[in-house]
């Protein structure tokens, strides 16, 4: 169901030497993919910029750094901002939050530096470079230093072969054109091949769009809580109780159960996801701690477009501006850590896309395609937003995608499912109309 050579270890001598990746010159097809299609957003602010050496000519020599990197160890993630001068260490034994090192060396696509939280040292050597590897030295007055290594990601994260990767940049032209047929529908589409069949490259049309998150922010309210079931902190058997002041309408099943119950935080997962239950979700933001814990999770993957901001159908927050925002780059980079295992462990990646299976919110993305077709998705509606992202799991050709469009969600509906369609049809060749596991 997925590569296994993304290992980590905490062995690699400290100071490390970068293996820098091979790198194909194609200026042009990838200006197609960073620039095609209006860029309109739906949402405050503005709108998050490309990073740096995407959309221009990589050297053979050197792949092209980012401002921002994250590395993924067992247990957490070191997240640096190379134009801030600041970092973030979120594990299992604690939150630093953002922290400023203004004396941050930045030379030759490697950040690095040391920073003190609370009486606990943080030296780091972090590439700016996605999957290379990165280290960073955690040590206090009581303990030894621990040395957690691991791999270094970016958004979007470098191909792995990027000859094979050049031949997905037809799907972006087919993508721009449904894109710039969508007149009503602002829409932006980001998918990344996760099987390697195209060297695990990754296109975006749009992909800084910043509309409404609706549903899909639920994904994050679920890896955050199942990172905490990794770290031990949380069981899954674990009751919540559920009262009727947290009863809401809208997506969900919990609506119809009778209150006060306890309800385990599995079955509240799973409906989270599988019924897109917003009752699951408010009870689950309140138990996580609130916005705070979650955007936090944002913020150490370096996801600038993403915030959860308010709770489930509370009108009150909306009218105040308060909302919640994604993009479909940000979508796809929490997508494809989960995927390669590098914020949840493999355990937990299985139960989140087992959930992701169970949709059944199914007129978008499964209706655009041939049936039987295996698919792991999460919706998003409201009625000037229309999204689907998740995974197409096609033996040998597993893909991340986002769709995400602002305006009306009828033909927004409609336009999720015409660059569904295109993806699927770039993909495989349809057998008799169907397609069977």
């Amino acid at each position: 169901m997925r590569k296994s050579d993304k290992k980590r270890s905490s062995s690699v001598p400290w100071p490390f030497a970068l293996v820098p990746l091979k790198w194909l010159t194609a200026a042009v097809a990838l200006a197609v993919v960073a620039t095609t299609g209006p860029a309109t957003a739906d949402g405050p602010g503005p709108q998050p910029t490309p990073e740096p050496g995407y959309g221009a000519e990589p050297t053979p020599e050197r792949a092209p750094t980012s401002e921002v990197s994250w590395l993924s160890f067992p247990g957490g993630v070191f997240a640096v901002d190379s134009l801030g001068h600041t970092v973030r260490y979120r594990a299992c034994d604690g939150d630093t939050g953002r922290v400023a090192d203004p004396d941050m060396r930045v030379a030759s696509g490697v950040a690095s530096g040391e920073v003190v939280v609370e009486g606990r040292s943080f030296r780091y050597r972090v590439p700016l470079i996605g999957r290379t590897r990165g280290a960073v030295v955690v040590s206090g007055p009581q303990a030894q230093p621990v040395e957690l290594t691991g791999v270094v990601v970016t958004s979007p994260q470098p191909p792995t072969d990027p000859v094979a990767g050049a031949e997905l940049f037809p799907l972006s032209g087919q993508l721009a054109r449904v894109v710039a047929d969508a007149s009503l529908n602002p829409a932006g589409v980001t998918v990344r091949d996760l099987s390697g069949r195209y060297g695990d490259q990754q296109i975006a049309v749009n992909g800084a769009l910043r509309p409404k998150a609706a549903s899909v922010i639920k994904l994050w309210i679920l890896v955050e809580l199942l990172r905490r079931v990794d770290c031990g902190q949380v069981p899954l058997d674990a009751g919540v109780l559920v009262t009727p002041a947290d009863v809401v309408g809208g997506t969900g099943q919990l609506q119809y159960e009778t209150f006060p119950q306890v309800v385990t935080l599995r079955r509240l997962a799973q409906y989270l996801i599988k019924y897109s239950d917003n009752i699951a979700a408010n009870v689950l933001i309140t138990y996580l701690g609130g916005f705070a814990p979650v955007n936090a999770l944002i913020d150490s993957m370096n996801q600038r477009s993403t915030i959860l901001a308010r709770r489930m159908l509370d009108s009150a927050a909306a009218l105040r501006g308060e909302e919640n925002y994604t993009s479909p780059d940000d979508v796809v980079s929490l997508l494809g850590a989960v995927w390669d295992d590098e914020i949840l462990t493999p355990a937990s990646r299985d139960l989140m896309i087992g959930f992701m299976r169970e949709q059944t919110l199914n007129t978008k993305i499964p209706a655009a395609l041939p049936p039987g077709v295996p698919v792991a998705h999460k919706t998003g509606d409201l009625p000037d937003v229309s999204h689907d992202v998740g995974y197409y799991l096609i033996p040998g050709s597993e893909t991340a995608v986002a769709f995400l469009t602002a305006g009306p969600m009828a033909t927004g509906d409609e336009t999720v499912r015409r660059m569904a369609r295109t993806v699927y049809d770039f993909l495989v060749e349809p057998a008799d109309g169907a397609y069977e596991e």
